[in-house]
């Protein structure tokens, strides 16, 4: 019988070696990792190429969203399990465009937690009933163009730069709307740039409005394409 590798990614030992032993002694699944961190989850991930990662989102440094997004950008094959304390919107949301397959919160029975892998593992979707209720929630209302959910990976200045960047403005206008320096309008646009993987602004107004951005708030809200988050 096929065995699932996996690896175990935690910033917290006692639990990621707890979790990583009771993975281990299942006759079906191959503890092949643990990770710490996740740039530490990145490079195990490319050197070993397992077939699930259970990843938590809390961790120093790359967090997990991150190391998801880089992960499945180097092997969209590789299933990420996410399990973590953190329940709220954001996270859920990020983990899932960032191309988890799974959300379920620490707490949930061990059992569960086991459905979930192999779920995964075969390439299902999976999400604890808590978070399955608020996917459903999320997938039937509109988007506000400040909804952190539309680009996760930027920070809340980044959006706002980019937001004001689709609605056509120059950098020395953005710089005068916000109220700081044109040289810091363009470190943020890099880093819009950088994380988007845009080439130019032209692009980037492009990604932005077809999200939702740079639209009057009213107009967005009526938008059909706003049922569902937009790359």
């Amino acid at each position: 019988m096929t065995r699932t590798r996996v690896i175990v990614a935690d910033d917290h030992p006692t639990f990621r070696r707890g979790l990583g032993a009771l993975l281990d002694s299942l006759e079906n699944v191959e503890l092949v990792g643990e990770a710490a961190d996740g740039e530490a989850a990145v490079a195990l991930a490319a050197q070993l190429v397992p077939d699930v990662i259970v990843m938590d989102l809390n961790m120093p440094g790359v967090n997990g969203v991150e190391a998801t997004r880089r992960i499945l950008r180097a092997n969209p094959d590789i299933a990420v399990l996410v399990l973590t304390m953190l329940d709220e919107d954001e996270p859920v949301f990020a983990a899932m465009r960032a191309g988890a397959r799974g959300y379920v919160v620490k707490g949930a029975d061990t059992e569960d937690v086991l459905r979930a892998l192999e779920s995964v593992a075969r390439g299902d979707a999976v999400f604890g009933p808590a978070i399955a209720s608020r996917v459903l929630a999320y997938l039937t209302r509109p988007l506000s163009a400040r909804d952190p959910i539309l680009f996760p990976e930027l920070s809340d200045r980044e959006r706002e730069v980019l937001e004001l960047l689709a609605r056509g403005m120059s950098n020395s206008q953005i710089a005068q709307t916000l109220v700081i320096s044109p040289k810091t309008v363009r470190n943020h646009l890099s880093n819009v740039f950088t994380k988007l993987q845009v080439r130019d602004r032209n692009e980037a107004i492009e990604r932005a409005r077809r999200a939702g951005l740079g639209q009057p708030d009213d107009a967005r809200a009526k938008s059909p394409s706003n049922l569902r988050p937009t790359d």
